[in-house]
């Protein structure tokens, strides 16, 4: 039985995309989950992603965790990534600043322009294409330059430490420099002075 299945596999709160479950027709499988949303057992977010209902500790009715969507959808494809999330929430997640992003900004695989803003479920997000397409092999290198792009904007350390934030970044990403001084020309002028800023300049000579 579908939802046996849905029990099993999915936690409250984690999207189901319809393409994730097992079926011998498409067509028996949407009226499945249609009879399923009728019934109360699912609740669909928008075509083809649903979730399961669940109360939470104050009584209400829980959410679909947008973290979760947002690594489904466009972070990991078969356990292997093809995005990152960027913009504040990247440079508050490596300690660069202390802004809470009001909107989620992700660089994806699955972008089909260079930039798309969508609203899922009241959140806001910003979806990029990459300069070049995302790999296990270069996506510490692509998430670098990225964050290079706009560092002196969303910044709030000193020039000294900024520079010691972005070598310790550097040694715990195990950046590939070669890589990066292939990619450089894909991305803004002002990457190359911003690394140079960063006291990085070094590691490309």
């Amino acid at each position: 039985m579908l939802m046996d299945y849905i029990n099993k596999n999915y936690d409250k709160a984690e999207p189901i995309f319809m393409y994730e479950l097992p079926c011998t027709s498409q067509y028996a499988l949407r009226q499945e989950m249609k009879k399923l949303t009728d019934e109360g057992k699912l609740i669909r977010l928008y075509n083809g992603v649903y979730y399961k209902p669940y109360k939470t500790i104050f009584g209400t009715d829980g959410k679909m965790s947008i973290n979760k969507f947002i690594e489904k959808k466009y972070l990991y494809e078969a356990d292997e990534s093809i995005g990152f999330i960027s913009g504040i929430a990247m440079y508050n997640k490596y300690g660069f600043t202390t802004q809470i992003p009001s909107i989620i900004e992700v660089v994806t695989n699955t972008a089909t322009t260079k930039q798309r803003k969508v609203e899922i479920d009241g959140y806001g997000i910003i979806i990029y294409k990459p300069a070049i397409n995302i790999t296990k092999e270069n996506i510490n290198e692509i998430e670098f330059l990225t964050m290079m792009t706009e560092i002196d904007k969303y910044c709030e350390l000193s020039l000294d430490e900024l520079k010691s934030k972005l070598k310790e970044y550097a040694q715990k990403k195990n950046l590939n420099f070669n890589l990066i001084k292939k990619y450089l020309p894909l991305f803004p002028d002002k990457v190359y002075k911003n690394i140079y800023n960063g006291g990085l300049m070094n590691e490309l000579v």
